[in-house]
């Protein structure tokens, strides 16, 4: 935790987004960030991707590896729809583009969403 706020700080880290598996270690960082004196980001925690077993996804276990997220989705658009539409950014899942989801997207939206989000 000391190293994650020290380096934080030292970069000048304004905005936290990461998974809500790491909410709790929020608390300990800000806990920190007082006691040292440094300013506090902003936090957002996000819903996790998960396989249908409950299992959380990771890059460890190459569950997300490009070539499995090609043959599920085809396209990057296709996946970024998919994500959209699942977590309420979007009207539905239909294909989208990067660019387009910009003029979509919504802090208050993503809090909204809390549910993890079930690939496979």
């Amino acid at each position: 935790q000391l190293a994650v706020v020290v380096d934080d700080a030292e970069m000048g880290v304004t905005e936290v987004v990461r998974g809500h598996d790491l909410l709790s270690s929020t608390a300990r960082q800000i806990y920190l960030q007082r006691l040292l004196g440094y300013g506090q980001p902003a936090y957002a925690h996000v819903p996790l991707l998960m396989a249908p077993d409950g299992r959380r996804l990771s890059k460890r276990d190459r569950d997300l590896d490009m070539e499995g997220l090609r043959e599920q989705f085809g396209t990057p658009e296709r996946l970024l729809g998919w994500l959209a539409g699942s977590t309420g950014l979007a009207p539905d899942r239909a294909p989208r583009s990067a660019s387009e989801l910009v003029g979509l997207f919504s802090w208050d939206t993503v809090r909204a969403h809390r549910d993890d989000l079930v690939i496979g």
